[in-house]
This record gives C-alpha cells, structure tokens and sequence, in this order.
C-alpha cells in the first residue's frame, strides 16, 4: 500500500484487496458509486460513461440512486460487482467505515428488479469424471438446488440447453476439456473433491448424511453441489438459509428434449418473437411462480403416467366448475412472488416492502384453500384423482395467520424502500420507538417555530434553517442579507451564495434532535430485523406454500387455456399409439388472423403405421403439420388438454426433430454438415419409444445424393429403430418405400389448381403428391415472368427425358421422372 494515497484510497486498495479475481468494485462515496484504477477503465467503456482523472487516478460513477440500472448492465455483460456501502454515519474528520455488502453476478442476482420474473436465474456446476458428468444447479433467487448425473457430454449440452444457466461452475483443472461452453467459472480443484463437497453440504444442511437426499449415489454431482455451496457462501459472500434442501432427479424419466429439438419447436424462445412460442400460447399464469413451473414442465415433460393424469384431471375439474376456476385466478392476481421474497428476507437484501408483499400473498392463501375445498365438494361430483391432487396441493397451503397478523400489526402500509432510514414500523408496535418519535417530531417542530421567530427578530424574511449530514443543523442567509446578521451568529460555513451561521440555542436543540432521530432510526432497524428474523422461522412452511401455488396457477393457466379455445382431454396409454382427429397448431390456431387453422387428423403406431411420409409443395403445411403433431405430444405429456377434437397419445422417451435449414458459421459447418450432423444424433439416440419429426433430409446437397441419404435414413427408422416418425420430403420417388415396407403410410398435402393458380388447402390426405408446384411458389414469391417462363421451358424439357447412366439423356416413361432400376442399382430398396 502506497504511503502516498490517501486514508480514503487506502481504504479502497484494501477493501478491492480482498474481492474475487474479475470482480467490479462500487465504491459508495457520497451520493455516487465510484470506480478507479482498471476498473474505471473498463466500465467506462462498458456504461459508456465520462472517464476523469483525480491526482492522475482513473476514476468514474454513477449516482447511488441509479446503481441497480447501471449494475443491470455489467451483469448482462456477464461481469461480476462487488458493492462496497457506507456503513457507519460522516463524521467531520473521520474516514467513513465501508463494507462490501454484497457481490452480484450473473447466476447470484437476487434484486427482483434485475431478475426475469418468469424464467429461473441458475447457477450451475459441471464436474467430468471420466465416464459420466455431475451437474447441479441452484436458483439462488427461490432455494431450487437439484442434482443429476449424465452419461456424455451431448446430454450434457442438452441440459445446459433446457435449463440455460447464468453462470456455470467448473475446476480449474478441466478448462480445456469444457472449452466450448461458454459462461463458465473456474474454481480451484479442491472444491470438487468429493470428501470436501460432501463435508461442505453435510454442514450446511445440519444433517449426519446426505442419504435423506436421494443424491448419497450420485458422487460426480455432489461434488459439483458442494463447488456450488462453497462459491456462493465463501466466494459471493451469500446467506443460504433459505437453501433448505436438495434434490436428486433423472432425466430418463423425462422425455429427452435435445437443443435443436428446443430451438425447432420454438417452445420458449422464437426467432421470430415471444409471442410465437408454445410458453405464450399456453401461459395465462397470474404469479411468477406458477409462469416458472409452467416453462419447466414445457421444457421437462415427464413419462409419469398417474401424474399426468392427475394434472388432466385437476384441468377438467377446474372446466367443470369455471366459476371456481376465475375465483382461484382472481386470488392467485393478488399474490406475489413470495417464493423470491423469502429468498431475498434470507440473504439480507429484503426490505419492508417484501415484508408487505408477504402479508399480502399470505392473507389470500385461505381464500385460495377455501376454494380447492369447494372443488372437492361431492354436489360437485366424484373428484376421485382429482381429489388427491387437490388434496394434497391444499395441504401445503399454509396460512400462517399469526405471521400474516404480526406484519400487519407491525409493518405500515406504504413502508419507504430504504430499510435504515425510518418509517417502516406501524405506530403503537414498540413503546420506546414511539416516545423517540415524539421527541424528534418536538423537536422538529421547535425548528420550524424557530425560524419563523428568527425571520421576525432580524428582518431577513429569506432566513432558513436548513440541515444536512455533515454540518447539521444550520441558519442560511443570502448575501444581499448578511448586513443584518445578529452579532450572536456563529458563522460555520461560507457557500457561493451566502453564509451559514449556527447559535448555541440552536446547537443545544440539534444534539436532542439527532440523537433522538439516530436512536429511532437504530431502533426502527433492529425492530424490522426481528420482524425478518421470526418471517425466517416459517420459511419451510412458505416455501411449501410457493411451490404448491406454482402448481395451482400453472394448471390453472392451462385450464383457461383449455377453455378459451376449446381443448379435450386426450387419452394417455403407454401402448404407442398416436391418434388425433382434429388437431390444430397450438400457436398458430391462436395468432392466425386472416381465417381459421385447418385441423388436421393423424395416426401413428408401432406397427403400420410407423412412418408416415409426407409429400406437397412448399408453403402448403408439411413443416407445420409435422410440428404441430409433436407439439401436441410434448403438451400432453406435461398434462394439458389439446387443441383437437379428440386425441389418444402413447406416450414417448424423446422428440427429434430435424427441420429448417441452418449453417453454423462459427463451427466452419455448412447447412448440409448441420443437416447431417442433426440426422446422425436421431438416428444414434432414438428408440422405438421416440418421436421423430424430419422435415426435408437430403436437400442440401445434389439430387441423386440427397434422395440416397433420405431414403436409407427412412428405411433405418422403419426397420432398425421402428420409431415413431413423420417424414416430410420433396422426394416424390421415397414414396415408393410404402409397397416395400407395411409400416409405411403416403401422405399428401392437398392443394388445387385453377387458372395457373395453386391454392393450399392445409389439409393432410392419404396419398402421395405427384407435383412440387415449385414454380408456381417461386412465380407467387415474386420471381420475375421471364424466369418463370424460362423455368417452365427447362421443366418441359426435363419431363421429356432423364440422365442415363452413361449420361445420355433417355425418353421419360411418366409425367415425372421415376427412379425404377437405377433405384435398384442405388440401394434404395433393400
């Protein structure tokens, strides 16, 4: 430390000493958050703001006040910021003390303001033990900690797709091998062995074992549990009392859904927009929490069958009694995100305001129990699974009527957001603070009186008594009136405008007013803190209640759904069998203007009707059919009711999906490779409990070779794996596979031609398509007339002839070209 800085600077070096390496120091001086040295430098460039120079130390900041939106900043950036508060009151010639009150990064945000407030925030740790990899993940905004082992490394990128996390803990020593991921922060070794994770999480959950856990099995991910515990509470810095608990799940009892199967079926995230997703259309959800459980369940489907219909059978009872349905979503508006308010209460950065917010959520859990208990009344009739679901989410409801009366006897209406500043505890809760309150309002009354006393002695009507946190209480006179200033004023300051004065009356007063105002203010804080601390005594109880208001509003979303646009419930059987008569788009059938969604019917089995091939020009619906049907299955399989007039759905391991065309130009891939890349993980992973959905295999490279590669991957998925599968092609010729193959079914999309026009009917017929109409798409795309006619030209003149195998041109034998005995030659028919 240089003897030439400054105390103040000093402090600094010493304080930015101690913080984690690529850690942002807000230094809180006055009414701004300063920053120096590197530091200054760089969130100069990253906030755009005015770097300046003090004694030629960089230096810059923002206003107090602001600092959550500029710190919003630095973490989308994916920095890390320490704040560095006052903590003790400026005392003319002393240093103020200064602490780090907390440090924020991407995966540890708990301010509700930098949070999205339907998507969780993880922190996730990933340890590599030759075979397998431990994962773990905690939100540290609502005490979620869960635990799994994976087999590879594609199922890891998987996870890391579905649970997108902010921040994903690594050791040190395994850096290279997780190079292609990105966020990653790397811990020392050690706090990824299994004997300091295990001590780490025995010691911090008070328990002898972590066999209660269901993870004692899994050492791979209790290593990266305890990195997490280790990095939030020695590292961040971060209270995790409200990190009661962790859990173990598996993801083979979960239907796979890898990353380009996610992006595909837009299922929370679109290119396009939010309001394109399978989440928009399905999340009516009135908290927080129930949106978070509803893009979980859409990102986690399960192959549980009895849960599932137990979800079917709460959305039905919930539709068989809509008054009770509104009356539970009128409720559930009035509650607010208690399950990140405990959180915040927990780490220390919860305030009044959070406290008001729980009283409130709190005081409408009754109503809420009341109504499931009318749904469950016999004149209702038999509620047999719907009973146990019900039940049991209404015995996890917990009132908590003597907290919700404790705050609403201590906690005033409309708290201010500062907690050490006063004004937060309700009159008549504390004796003491009320009597310190009347002597400040005294004394703050013999202020005013004063001044007006002080105006009418000296004649200087511009005469105030004014007061801030250096020099106290204070007479201010203007110059053009210090003429008439009695002799016994004091002068304390000289300002740009004036002078200010101070008298021993005055002085006497001030030390009563500021004592009795520092004295209400430590006791107001200390009065709120142990408010905070008995709200802490219940957080079982509230977080239990969160989880099960989660489930209550989420299912209540998909009920109203289900209501607003007509939805059955869909049979459930473990048989295979995919049958749905009118189904419609999920999405589209919501966001459609011009005109209604065609529904459409569709069978699969696993026996002859395996795989359907799918034939029709582009823009006619083959993309949006095959969708719509795994979409429909993922829904399903969380639960809801679907947009079809009946459907029965055999449930599945996983959904593939290979549609669109995308290069990857960070990875030197060409559409193709990505194509191809894409086909070879369907076929490696999936089973005859899949899905798969491909829309256009083989289109990125030559005719010949495409047809090749799309045929022998359709004759695989029927023979080999027998998965369940809609195959979308422009390949005419493939429809040839349904007189080789039973399993094989030719579907078309109808359209009709009238005057050199098509028009799309959107409907799926039986049959295969003997035309692409690909010029008339291009003519309606809006190709110019004389391409189009030189088109038509080069098309008549193609239907005249085919490519010999010496490479003559040879008499076609149909209207369009057939591959018969150089298809033979190709392999194409096994």
């Amino acid at each position: 430390m240089s003897d030439g800085l400054t105390p103040m600077m000093q402090q600094y070096q010493k304080i930015r000493a101690g913080l984690p390496a690529n850690t942002l120091l807000l230094f809180r001086l006055g009414d701004f958050y300063e920053m120096f040295f590197e530091d200054a430098k760089e969130v100069a460039g990253l906030l755009n703001l005015t770097l300046t120079k003090r004694n030629g130390t960089p230096m810059c900041g923002v206003p107090y006040h602001a600092a959550n939106h500029y710190v919003a900043k630095l973490i989308k950036a994916g920095k890390r910021v320490a704040i560095c508060d006052q903590v003790s009151d400026p005392q003319p010639g002393k240093i103020v003390q200064r602490e780090v009150t907390q440090i924020i990064s991407p995966g540890t945000i708990s301010d509700l303001n930098l949070l999205e407030a339907k998507q969780n925030n993880y922190l996730a740790a990933v340890l590599f033990g030759g075979e397998k990899y431990g994962f773990a993940l905690l939100d540290l905004s609502t005490g979620e900690f869960r635990v799994t082992e994976l087999a590879g490394m594609p199922e890891l990128l998987d996870e890391l797709a579905r649970v997108d996390p902010a921040e994903l803990l690594i050791s040190e020593t395994q850096t290279d091998h997780f190079s292609d991921l990105t966020a990653t922060v790397p811990l020392e070794e050690f706090l990824f062995s299994r004997d300091h994770a295990t001590f780490t999480l025995i010691e911090h959950f008070k328990v002898h074992s972590l066999d209660g856990y269901g993870c004692a099995h899994l050492p791979l991910a209790v290593s990266a549990a305890g990195a997490i515990v280790h990095y939030l509470r020695h590292q961040m810095r971060r209270n995790l009392g409200h990190v009661t608990g962790i859990g173990s799940y598996r993801t083979d009892s979960l239907v796979a859904l890898d990353a380009t199967t996610q992006n595909n079926l837009e299922l929370v995230w679109s290119r396009a927009s939010k309001a394109h997703t399978l989440l928009a259309a399905l999340d009516r959800t009135t908290t927080p929490m129930g949106a978070r459980r509803l893009r979980h369940w859409i990102l986690q489907p399960v192959r549980d069958l009895p849960e599932l219909n137990r979800r079917q059978q709460l959305i039905g009872d919930f539709l068989d009694e809509s008054y009770l349905l509104e009356k539970i979503r009128e409720t559930l508006r009035e509650v607010r995100d208690i399950e990140r308010i405990v959180s915040r209460l927990s780490q220390g950065n919860g305030n009044a305001r959070d406290l008001l917010a729980l009283r409130f959520s709190l005081s409408e859990i009754p109503n809420l129990k009341g109504h499931l208990v009318a749904l469950m009344r016999p004149e209702f009739g038999p509620r047999e699974e719907g009973d146990r679901l019900a039940f049991s989410l209404g015995r996890e409801l917990h009132p908590l009527p003597e907290l919700t009366d404790l705050l609403t006897r201590g906690i005033v209406d409309e708290p201010p957001l500062a907690v050490k500043e006063g004004g937060m505890i309700r009159e008549g809760w504390n004796a003491a603070l009320d009597e310190l309150r009347a002597a400040a309002s005294q004394g703050r009354n013999w202020i005013a009186e004063l001044q007006e006393r002080e105006i009418a002695t000296t004649g200087i009507k511009s005469l105030k008594i004014r007061y801030n946190s250096v020099f106290g209480y204070f007479i201010e006179i203007t110059k053009s009136n210090l003429g008439s200033v009695p002799p016994h004023y004091h002068r304390k300051q000289t300002t740009a405008n004036g002078e200010r004065f101070i008298t021993p009356e005055l002085k006497e007063m001030e030390g009563k007013i500021l004592g009795a105002d520092e004295k209400m203010r430590a006791l107001e804080y200390e009065l709120f803190s142990q408010i905070r601390e008995h709200v802490l005594t219940h957080i079982d109880a509230i977080q239990k209640t969160a989880a099960a208001i989660a489930v209550i509003d989420a299912l209540a979303s998909l009920a109203e759904t289900a209501r607003l646009f007509g939805y059955s419930r869909p049979v459930l059987t473990a048989n295979g069998r995919i049958q749905i008569t009118d189904g419609r788009h999920p999405v589209l059938d919501q966001s459609l203007v011009d005109g209604k969604f065609v529904p459409n019917d569709v069978l699969l089995d696993l026996e002859s009707n395996r795989l359907l091939l799918i034939t029709g020009p582009n823009m006619a619906g083959k993309s949006t059919f095959i969708r719509q049907v795994a979409l429909l299955v993922l829904m399903a399989q969380i639960g809801s009711w679907l947009p079809a007039a009946s459907a029965e759905i055999g449930l599945v391991d996983r959904i593939f999906t290979r549609v669109g065309a995308n290069d990857d130009l960070s990875r030197g891939q060409s559409t193709f490779m990505v194509e191809m890349n894409e086909t070879a993980n369907i076929v490696n992973n999936a089973t005859q409990k899949s899905l798969v959905i491909l829309d256009e295999i083989g289109r990125g490279t030559s005719t010949f070779d495409g047809l090749s590669i799309a045929w022998s991957v359709a004759e695989f998925l029927h023979d080999q794996i027998g998965a369940r599968t809609l195959f979308a092609t422009h390949y005419h010729e493939m429809t040839d596979m349904a007189v080789t193959r039973n399993g094989v079914k030719n579907y078309n999309v109808a359209v009709r031609e009238w005057n050199d026009q098509i028009i799309f009917l959107r409907k799926i017929i039986e049959g295969c398509a003997d035309k692409s109409y690909g010029i008339q798409v291009a003519r309606l795309a809006g190709l110019p007339p004389e391409i189009i006619k030189r088109a038509r030209e080069i098309l008549g003149n193609l239907e005249q002839a085919e490519l010999s195998a010496g490479g003559r041109l040879k008499p076609a034998t149909g209207g369009r070209r057939k591959i018969k005995d150089d298809g033979a030659q190709l392999g194409l028919f096994g």
